[in-house]
């Protein structure tokens, strides 16, 4: 299948009504039937302004993270007018992606 692979840079400290940005973008895209999402830690990065984020013990709250979905031409630009309309302020990537599933379902098979 084709569609988009659709990725979001935030960082763990901000916020959007009272949730952390990485967990309001997976709630919503489950609301709006997007089939799965993800949110990883990166170990460092920076963004436009220049700063660097780094993964500290003691200043976990500004480690980049990253959310990721695979998803429809059509789901992507629902989700992204979703999110214009909330008025959150964040960075995103979308690309083209070739897509499915290879394998039996059950789990037992190896």
């Amino acid at each position: 299948m084709s569609g988009l692979y659709l990725r979001f840079y935030t960082i763990e400290s901000r916020r959007i009504h009272h949730s952390q940005v990485h967990d309001w973008l997976l709630d919503k895209a489950k609301e709006m039937g997007i089939p799965g999402g993800s949110a990883f830690r990166a170990i460092a990065g920076y963004g436009r302004h220049g700063h660097m984020h780094e993964q500290h013990f003691f200043e976990l709250a500004q480690e980049p993270i990253l959310v990721e979905f695979i998803l429809s031409t059509e789901q992507a630009d629902a989700f992204l007018d979703v999110i214009r309309k909330e008025g959150l302020h964040v960075f995103y990537a979308r690309f083209p992606a070739e897509f499915g599933v290879l394998g039996t379902s059950d789990t037992s098979a190896r």
